[in-house]
């Protein structure tokens, strides 16, 4: 562990060293990774996305076959198999959980019981407000520079107006990468960060090799939003899946026809490495990620960056006091 003045609520919340979450994507956020994090001092998340609940089972098996420390399962809660994963969920006793699409309210109660802490992801402040009543212990407000579904509002309007907006610690999601990003956060009034693209080149990351180069390969314009015409947007890198789909939506295919597209495209990039006709959801940040490093090595890199840069902050902002 290292030593470092960057401890917040949140670490002590629920139990973490360091102030950082791995995000939960589904067919990314394997048992293999979340541990690898967890053990790193950070909040390792499985992404359940819409695999079944035994699956599920298998990956926390995974995770406490590894570490002691806390983490967490990232829950969909427009899975077809949502009521079985809670149920894994509150028989194996896990620390944390994050939700996305939708409201967890009827199951923070049972989830309460047992310890969990409940921290839906949220991308207005109206979502934020509601959640903050149905008794979640915290929120992460994802900026739409994050991978995968995304929202309208960015990071750094996001943020400030939900930790205004709230009691509760709220995180920042959304175009971070590294120490910088989080002092940012830190200063926006977060009490953490999650990072989603920098984590899926993780050693620990059991993607396919082809997505960790395409990853490493991509420019600061290297993602593009795709499928605006469903009402449910996704930034991925551009290939020609991604083109595919804006030809489609600029000829006016109906968006039902658009959304089947996408089924299985995910698991196509991820698991099949196919980086032309998969779906290779990343964020805008792909661009500053440049190399395979242990999860471990992530997580000391953001901790030190951040303490430099706090540092060089205040030798700045103090020379213009003196």
């Amino acid at each position: 562990m290292i030593k470092t003045m960057i401890r917040t609520k949140i670490c002590e919340l629920i139990g973490i060293d360091y102030p950082i979450f791995q995000g939960g994507m589904a067919w990314v956020a394997t048992g293999e990774l979340a541990a690898a994090v967890s053990e790193g001092g950070g909040l390792g998340i499985i992404g359940a996305g819409h695999a079944p609940a035994d699956w599920l089972r298998q990956e926390i098996h995974k995770v406490k076959a590894v570490t002691n420390k806390p983490f967490g399962v990232n829950v969909m809660l427009m899975s077809p198999f949502v009521d079985e994963v809670m149920q894994v969920i509150i028989e194996e006793r896990v620390p944390v959980i994050t939700t996305g699409a939708g409201n967890p309210g009827k199951y923070v109660p049972m989830l309460k019981e047992i310890g969990t802490k409940v921290i839906p992801v949220v991308a207005s402040v109206a979502l934020a407000k509601r959640l903050e009543k149905a008794g979640v212990d915290a929120l992460i407000a994802e900026g739409m520079e994050s991978g995968g579904h995304i929202g309208e509002i960015g990071t750094f309007p996001l943020v400030p107006q939900v930790v205004d907006a709230v009691k509760i610690p709220v995180i920042a999601a959304g175009g971070v990468v590294d120490g910088r990003g989080l002092i940012a956060a830190l200063a926006l009034g977060a009490e953490g960060v999650q990072m989603g693209t920098r984590f899926m080149c993780a050693e620990e990351c059991t993607i396919s090799p082809l997505i960790k180069a395409k990853i490493i390969q991509a420019k600061d314009r290297a993602t593009v939003i795709t499928g605006r015409s469903t009402g449910h947007p996704v930034r991925c890198l551009d290939n020609h899946f991604t083109r595919e789909i804006d030809e489609y939506e600029r000829q006016g295919m109906a968006p039902e026809e658009i959304g089947k597209l996408g089924v299985g495209r995910l698991q196509l990039a991820m698991v099949d490495g196919d980086v032309e006709n998969g779906s290779i959801m990343a964020g805008q940040i792909a661009g500053a990620v440049k190399r395979v490093e242990p999860a471990a090595y992530i997580i000391r890199d953001i901790i030190q960056s951040a303490e430099q840069e706090y540092e060089r902050l205040s030798a700045r902002f103090g020379e213009r006091g003196a």
